[in-house]
């Protein structure tokens, strides 16, 4: 295993921010840490990235405790973004490169690449200080990678972009998975969670409650969801039998239903009343997902868990 976490706990004056936390990270995937605002993603990550001591428990990196070589084969981006603003470009690019003992040369040489890839090829000569925030945040992340680490660690990666610099981003770390690297990424929005993970954990109040292959875990929470695409009024819709829970999005609605209901029936109960032109039973999105589980004390699950002799 590329990186594992075995029972980490930490505590910050009596509040337990991360409790028995263990999961294991393969080689070459994209993994996320997902959880609510102030679920324990961020205390996780600064364990395993050594800025903060885990009270028990390990980290393993390959099998080993990290030493002073695995700063060298990471890639951090913090969630509080940092640049020094009176440097240009490309200093502060070959700065960051030479703090992770990587060659002058090498990152001399991919400067021009990176800045055009991210956009910012006319800036390279230019102070921090005159990009905008979101223009930072790109070069930032570029100051991540540029060393080629086997593992890139990102936090809450996508808050602030807009949705072209999203892709842009997505499609660099599809990229260095390809290549075979290993990334680690929290964030708390689902649909980029479910757009790029293999492997997922979820924690809250501190706690692993969800742990897997993303299909694997879709898989576990059933394929009790239908999508349906109406014109009309659909507010009777959560009264019909066999609906447990309706939700209304902008252009579609998504329907919780009760194991093996009839969903012919259903469609039929529907179409007598709107038109529908669209009605699609679906696995549950990674979404719903969380708002069920962020919902829930880890304490209710280990209960339930002990009485049904799990």
């Amino acid at each position: 295993m590329f990186l594992k976490l075995e029972n980490i706990r930490k505590e910050y004056d009596g509040k337990v921010a991360v409790d028995a936390l263990s999961l294991e990270v393969p080689r070459g995937v994209i993994y996320g840490i997902i959880g609510p605002n102030g679920a324990g993603k961020t205390t996780t990550i600064r364990m395993i990235m050594n800025i903060t001591i885990p009270d028990s428990g390990r980290i393993l990196m390959e099998g080993a405790q990290s030493g002073a070589a695995f700063k060298n084969r990471v890639g951090y981006l913090p969630e509080e973004r940092g640049l020094y603003k009176k440097m240009t470009l490309e200093e502060i690019m070959v700065y960051m490169a030479e703090l992770k003992n990587y060659p002058r040369s090498k990152a001399i040489g991919k400067i021009d690449y990176w800045l055009d890839r991210i956009g910012l090829a006319e800036y390279k000569r230019k102070k921090v200080e005159e990009l905008s925030k979101g223009m930072q945040q790109k070069l930032q992340f570029v100051t991540t990678i540029l060393h080629e680490p086997d593992l890139v660690i990102l936090d809450e990666i996508f808050s602030g972009l807009d949705p072209l610099n999203i892709e842009l981003i997505k499609d660099i770390i599809l990229e260095m998975k390809r290549a075979g690297k290993t990334i680690l990424f929290s964030t708390h929005v689902m649909e980029q969670a479910e757009k790029l993970c293999d492997n997922l954990c979820m924690i809250s109040y501190g706690r692993k409650v969800i742990d897997g292959k993303l299909t694997d875990v879709k898989a576990r929470f059933g394929r009790n969801t239908i999508q349906i695409d109406i014109e009309g009024d659909g507010a009777f819709i959560a009264s019909l039998p066999g609906v447990r829970k309706m939700i209304e999005f902008n252009n579609y609605i998504e329907l919780h239903v009760d194991e093996g209901v009839d969903t012919n029936s259903l469609l039929r109960a529907v179409t007598e009343k709107v038109v529908v032109r669209r009605f699609d039973i679906v696995e549950p999105s990674l979404y719903d997902i969380f708002i069920d589980m962020a919902k829930i004390d880890p304490a209710e699950l280990d209960r339930s868990k002990e009485a049904a002799g799990v």
